[in-house]
């Protein structure tokens, strides 16, 4: 009997700590445009500062059109996205589950759904430590019954965060990457242990995938730290996402080839992409890898837009696949995953790449992503990298005295590697 609990309590500890829980993901296949975003903002930063009226948006469909009970749920996480250990009372005030009591369901669309959307967080369940939150939405009050998860971090503002993008130095960098340089005033924290109690993690474009992290201080001053090292926080410039504007199916925008309509629904082809790699860069406005869900002709997009079935067509050089690897669209509509869904299919007779998605009405701007078969982490953006490229950052600063059971997220702040918004540069 008692090797048959410590068998149970390895197995469930085993299950706290799997990397596997702790990433955003969607667990049903009826669940579509799950969004979390600062309140009113579709591209921005799930951050809520603590003890503040900062609010999150939830949204989400689920396709089988019916009514399920959704609930919500936090978990706090360390700085690496490996629970805490703590208990949920130890940061939730209040209840530590909530129901989704508002939905709706789709009107004038074709595609029948249910959407639901919250204001997070409850005012029955406020968190009251900063860090790193893992949301998990399941149904029946039952964690078991995943329907996906959703990171957000929490703010404690305790330290100064200032930065700007400069070019690297490295001549094989110097026009094609981008780098960050900090410095971060910890004010009455004690900074003794800097390198060991501070951590640093940078994101661009809002991607937790391709995050650096680890990354050490340069120059400790009393409490002001310097992050300038020339191996650290850089990043590839990439080129201003491709784009698709799907806000009306029966105004086909400039990147539609054509349409096909139907009694129950709709199919868009995009016209067909190509590798940019060789082409010079040219600025416009984007979204940085980000969608919005917005329509022209409905009042509300949520629960009055439709979908459609987007067919997209990618011809690789020279109408030859690319040996050895997989293109996969990316993009934030596709979490930046690598599944089977988001997979394009060589097409030999057609010489090209095509790959569809089910996707509502918004404006979405995408890439494509070159995969080596054999090794998932060996990644490249079918773009082309240039230093000019107009990108997004998010700097998070955490701290962890000796003492402390969680890493507390003391820093944050945004920054634009280009505010000049011309209307051409090369």
């Amino acid at each position: 009997m008692r090797q048959r609990l410590t068998l149970f309590l390895v197995f469930c500890f085993i299950w706290q700590i799997s990397p596997a829980q702790l990433i955003e993901k969607v667990y049903k296949p009826y669940i579509h445009t799950a969004q979390l975003y600062k309140w009113g903002d579709q591209q921005g930063f799930p951050v809520l500062t603590l003890n503040s009226s900062d609010r999150l948006q939830l949204e989400f469909d689920d396709l089988e059109g019916d009514v399920k009970s959704y609930y919500y749920t936090f978990v706090l996480c360390d700085y690496n996205w490996q629970p805490a250990n703590l208990s949920p009372f130890d940061y939730t005030k209040g209840f530590t589950q909530n129901r989704i009591s508002t939905y709706r369901y789709s009107s004038i669309a074709l595609t029948r759904y249910t959407h639901y959307q919250a204001s997070l967080p409850d005012k029955n369940g406020m968190l009251t430590r900063s860090g790193n939150y893992l949301l998990k939405v399941y149904t029946d009050s039952d964690t078991s019954k995943l329907a996906f998860t959703k990171q957000l971090v929490v703010l404690d503002p305790k330290a100064a965060v200032s930065g700007q993008i400069v070019q690297p130095v490295s001549a094989n960098l110097f026009s094609t990457h981008q780098k960050i340089r900090l410095s971060v005033n910890l004010g009455g924290l004690n900074a003794f242990s800097a390198a060991q109690q501070v951590k640093v993690v940078i994101l661009q474009n809002n991607r937790w995938d391709n995050s650096q992290r680890d990354i050490p201080p340069t120059y400790v001053r009393g409490n002001m730290l310097e992050f300038n090292t020339e191996n650290y926080g850089i990043f590839p410039g990439g080129k201003e996402f491709r784009w698709l504007d799907l806000r009306s199916f029966r105004l086909q925008s400039d990147r539609v080839d054509h349409a096909e309509y139907k009694d129950n629904s709709t199919d868009i082809y995009v016209k067909p992409d190509i590798d940019r790699n060789g082409q010079r860069y040219i600025y416009y406005p984007d979204y940085d890898g980000m969608y919005n869900i917005v329509t022209y002709e409905t009042i509300n997009p949520f629960w009055q837009g439709d979908y459609a079935t987007v067919h997209f067509t990618f011809v690789p050089p020279n109408g030859e696949p690319y040996p050895n690897r997989d293109i996969y669209l990316g993009g934030s509509f596709t979490d930046w995953g690598q599944s089977d869904t988001w997979k394009m299919n060589f097409v030999p007779e057609k010489s090209v790449y095509e790959g569809t998605a089910y996707l509502k009405q918004g404006y979405y701007s995408y890439e494509y992503l070159s995969v080596a078969k054999n090794n998932p982490a060996d990644r490249k953006e079918l773009e082309g990298n240039y230093w000019e490229t107009q990108n997004r950052y998010v700097v998070l600063v955490y701290y962890k005295g000796f003492s402390d059971r969680n890493d507390q997220l003391i820093g944050f702040t945004s920054l634009n590697s280009r505010n000049d918004r011309p209307g051409f540069s090369f």
